[in-house]
């Protein structure tokens, strides 16, 4: 199989014959070919398959009333005892709710309301307490106009949390955990985030391994996506993750947002969820989750210049003003 990866730019000097990436704010004259036991090679646009070409090129549609035509921030809120960064900070409800409603002050456009933890090393929770450590939080902030999405494998907890005012389902198992999740997708006409992960968080970090990250994540992508459509879920409700850090050492990280934008030859949003994450306290030499915010920044701003639609942190406000400060620097 080949692939075709557009190769992002973001020049306020665009040449005439530039194509438009996601019909967003990155753009692109050519595109590098990557084909498993073959040397990468670049080509210019007009080489690119019409399918592939379209599906690069195409505007994302909305996602809840949220535009695309600029990053969108999701705003983390984990309202659990061990995640590997505000663990136990947010178990008091008011003080979720609290944390919800400053999150949106600060740039938030979603909110992200998990109730297990993913971490590597992380055990499984019981859906009904899964349940109420998420239910009653959404339905205090919904009120407001806050677009919420739920962080969950199971469809039990996601079906509780759309009644309770969510809006938008986030599987860091792309519906494999409980294959149920598709049904309830495509039944309530949720939009649907698909993650990729290789293995579960209990051992995924154990050894993970790849023939080829970027190809295989895209091909693990592409397959899920297939499997959502087979459900009835619509198109324009699919976004995909590729999933850092999970079941990824540095270098399958790495290699990941080098290349970032092949995932748009998948014709669907994407969402990156790299903050605070180890591997940048690895590079950084912060070792502490809550010190890596300005290498969080870094790699989100990597990603909105390769056309990332939707940003997934824990620093709102200091996202939202790097972002700020870009757009205008960049006349975009």
């Amino acid at each position: 199989m080949i692939y075709f990866r557009a190769i992002p730019q973001f020049d306020a000097a665009r040449p005439a014959d530039a194509l438009p990436i996601a019909g967003g704010w990155t753009w692109f004259t050519h595109a590098e070919v990557l084909e498993r036991g073959r040397a990468p090679q670049i080509v210019p646009a007009s080489e690119v398959p019409t399918e592939t070409l379209a599906a690069i090129t195409a505007p994302r549609p909305a996602v809840v009333g949220l535009t695309l035509d600029r990053p969108r921030l999701m705003g983390i809120l984990n309202v659990t005892p061990d995640s590997f960064s505000d663990g136990g900070q947010f178990m008091d409800p008011a003080a979720a709710i609290a944390q919800a409603r400053q999150m949106a002050q600060d740039g938030a456009d979603i909110l992200d309301i998990g109730g297990e933890s993913t971490r590597p090393g992380a055990v499984e929770v019981q859906i009904a307490e899964e349940i109420d450590r998420t239910a009653p939080v959404i339905a205090a902030i919904q009120g407001a106009g806050h677009v919420i999405s739920i962080d969950t494998r199971k469809s039990a907890v996601g079906r509780a949390a759309l009644q309770a005012g969510a809006a938008i389902l986030n599987d860091v198992s792309a519906m494999t955990f409980d294959p149920a999740m598709a049904d309830l997708a495509a039944q309530t006409a949720a939009p649907i985030c698909l993650m990729h992960a290789q293995g579960l968080p209990e051992t995924m970090q154990n050894d993970p391994r790849y023939d080829d990250v970027v190809l295989d994540v895209y091909d693990h992508l592409a397959e899920r996506i297939a499997v959502a459509r087979a459900a009835g879920i619509a198109a324009e409700q699919i976004i995909t993750d590729p999933g850092i850090g999970f079941g990824k050492t540095l270098g399958h990280n790495l290699a990941l947002l080098r290349r970032l934008s092949i995932f748009h030859s998948l014709g669907a949003p994407i969402l990156l969820g790299a903050s605070r994450k180890r591997f940048i306290g690895v590079i950084s030499g912060a070792q502490e989750a809550a010190d890596r915010m300005p290498g969080s920044v870094s790699v989100a701003l990597m990603g909105a210049l390769q056309g990332v639609h939707i940003l997934r942190v824990h620093d709102t406000l200091a996202t939202k003003q790097a972002f700020s400060l870009m757009q205008a620097t960049l006349g975009s």
